[in-house]
């Protein structure tokens, strides 16, 4: 799903975010999944079963880059330097 050449940057991201759970949910904003999407019912545009399937949640984080940053890569060069994305 996720491009070779682009996997470690989206998983750097993944790592940092949720630590690849899929239920995570953070106490303050209320950022959800894999990817942390906020609110997390923006990931129903990949599927309804966002809450439940991490392939669901990193076809909508996949997207999510490439619209916004231009790739996971771009993505995480961005969170680098700004500690989120």
């Amino acid at each position: 799903m996720v491009p070779s050449d682009q996997f470690q940057c989206f998983s750097n991201i993944v790592d940092h975010e949720s630590g690849w759970n899929y239920k995570a949910v953070n106490p303050s904003s209320g950022a959800y999944g894999l990817v942390q999407a906020y609110p997390g019912s923006k990931m129903s545009s990949a599927g309804a079963d966002w809450q439940t399937n991490p392939a669901t949640q990193i076809k909508w984080g996949l997207n999510y880059m490439n619209d916004r940053y231009g790739s996971p890569c771009d993505a995480w060069l961005f969170w680098q330097a700004n500690g989120s994305y």
